[in-house]
């Protein structure tokens, strides 16, 4: 099956080709270098913000970009204070807000919820963060910061350190650097937050390098990218997991010393102590500066969805498998009754089409 949609959504990077990521990255450092030439550029256009969990850079980056673009925001930054709180489930208050604007961009804790919301949605719809699934915006940011900062996304030699088996924003700047040539992949973590297989799946498939460590020590003076990311204690079923994982790693001035003097740090942030406030003034960290990148590559994003620029990606390429339970617990499917499961494969293991991990049949 393949269900189309009139849409360019963003629900994951990788259903766009390459070469629509490069022409977001130009054209955001098209906006970097003369942002007033796009101040009127969404002048009564409307974006739809839905934020079901908090967010500081994300959420302040995609309304300052429609800002700056000369759009107007609505929306809510806690379910609480709409008629979430009250029951209503994604599909109703998706499709209320999608009547309203012109383009929403979302954020929910449950893995494939955001595609769940795409599915029928009267309005392009852009996945700002689903649980511990993807992250695309903040990949988008990513790559514009690499590209701006090292000049180029090939042939990097990129660490990733702590909270690689929750951490989305690592889950989606793999998936999207295995598209570029010569890259190769260091992965730093405690045994219990390793990464997940269906990402080391994406690098098997494209023959690419990686090694997992749990040193960050052994790892560092390899590396021409540290992206460094928070232990996130409410991706833990309990707080004394939480706790025995939080300060498994710490960048300070004395790991620094190790690095190469042209390596740079990203963090999606916030932080909490995995990064020594003393690493802030090494001309290396760049993680402050990504976020202002964040800003940029958000208005060429919405720029390029409101202009259709671009082919819209499909929404489902599977089958409807309705006898079948996605086996994640955190799939939007075992949270929202009524939304039609879609799987892809066959044989014995399916893959969901929402979050999309692997089930038995």
């Amino acid at each position: 099956m393949n269900s189309y949609t009139k849409y360019i959504n963003l629900i994951d990077l990788n259903d766009y080709p390459v070469s629509w990521w490069d022409q977001l990255l130009e054209l955001g450092h098209e906006i970097r270098l003369s942002p007033e030439k796009f101040s009127d550029s969404c002048k009564g256009k409307i974006m739809g913000t839905l934020f079901y969990e908090p967010s500081t850079r994300t959420q302040m980056s995609f309304q300052t970009a429609m800002l700056r673009l000369g759009g107007t925001v609505i929306g809510f930054d806690n379910p609480a204070t709409s008629s979430v709180a009250k029951g209503e489930n994604i599909k109703d208050t998706t499709k209320i807000v999608s009547s309203y604007a012109d383009i929403m961009v979302m954020r929910h804790p449950v893995a494939g919820s955001v595609k769940a919301a795409a599915l029928t949605a009267d309005c392009p719809v852009i996945n700002a963060g689903d649980g511990g699934h993807l992250h695309p915006t903040q990949t988008l940011t990513d790559l514009m910061t690499l590209k701006e900062e090292k000049g180029s996304l090939q042939d990097l030699t990129i660490g990733l350190c702590g909270d690689l088996k929750n951490g989305r924003t690592v889950h989606s700047l793999i998936k999207a650097m295995t598209c570029y040539k010569g890259n190769r992949f260091v992965l730093i973590s405690t045994p219990e937050l390793a990464l997940p297989m269906y990402i080391k799946d994406v690098l098997s498939a494209g023959g690419f390098e990686y090694k997992e460590v749990t040193s960050l020590e052994e790892a560092i003076g390899s590396l021409d990218v540290l992206y460094m990311t928070r232990i996130q204690r409410e991706r833990f079923p309990s707080e004394e997991d939480y706790q025995a994982q939080k300060g498994s790693y710490i960048l300070d001035r004395r790991k620094m010393l190790m690095a190469k003097k042209d390596m740079i740090v990203l963090h999606p942030l916030p932080r909490v102590d995995e990064i020594a406030i003393e690493v802030d003034s090494d001309s290396r960290a760049m993680y402050f500066k990504q976020a202002k990148y964040g800003m940029y590559i958000r208005m060429s994003l919405i720029l390029t969805i409101l202009n259709k620029n671009g082919v819209p990606a499909p929404l489902i390429c599977g089958r409807p498998l309705p006898a079948v339970r996605c086996s994640n617990p955190g799939c939007i499917t075992n949270h929202e009754e009524y939304l039609p499961r879609y799987f892809i494969g066959s044989g014995d293991t399916v893959i969901c089409e929402y979050c999309d991990e692997r089930t038995l049949l």
